[in-house]
């Protein structure tokens, strides 16, 4: 567990954990509207060396991103605005998760079914204005 005091401060944290990751991990990313989920991915990118000129945000409406140009691809889900699994399902999540890159979900409590037994949770609490409560 670990509290952050901004934004930067999330996106330094998530930055750090990339030394240790290997193709296939998973992130399931879950907390509130505006809790720093997408703070949390912006650090993986840039600690992943992904290119500066993408702008990393939610894919809420395109439900998927793809990042390239890192030390490895990442994958950023939404599945705020899915209404089944099977929509999950659908878009061929588990080749992903098997896939060369890093997998991130945003709001990955909707249908948990669907991720391997590797994921690490990542728990965001808003405690503050600016301040959060992250736990891996």
């Amino acid at each position: 567990m670990v509290i952050t005091n901004s934004p930067e401060e999330t996106i330094e944290f998530a930055k750090g954990l990339v030394k240790d990751l290997t193709p296939g991990d998973v992130f399931a990313l879950t907390g509130e509207l505006g809790a720093g989920k997408t703070c949390f991915v912006q650090g993986l990118a840039a600690g992943l060396g992904i290119n500066k000129k993408y702008y990393i945000n939610s894919p809420t409406f395109t439900i998927m991103n793809i990042y390239e140009g890192g030390s490895l691809p990442l994958y950023h889900f939404d599945w705020y605005r899915l209404n089944s699994e099977n929509d999950a399902s659908d878009l061929g999540v588990e080749e992903f998760f098997d896939g060369k890159g890093v997998s991130v979900v945003e709001w990955a409590e909707k249908f948990s079914g669907l991720l391997p037994k590797r994921t690490k949770l990542v728990k965001i609490e808003v405690i503050g204005e600016t301040k959060r409560r992250i736990t891996i």
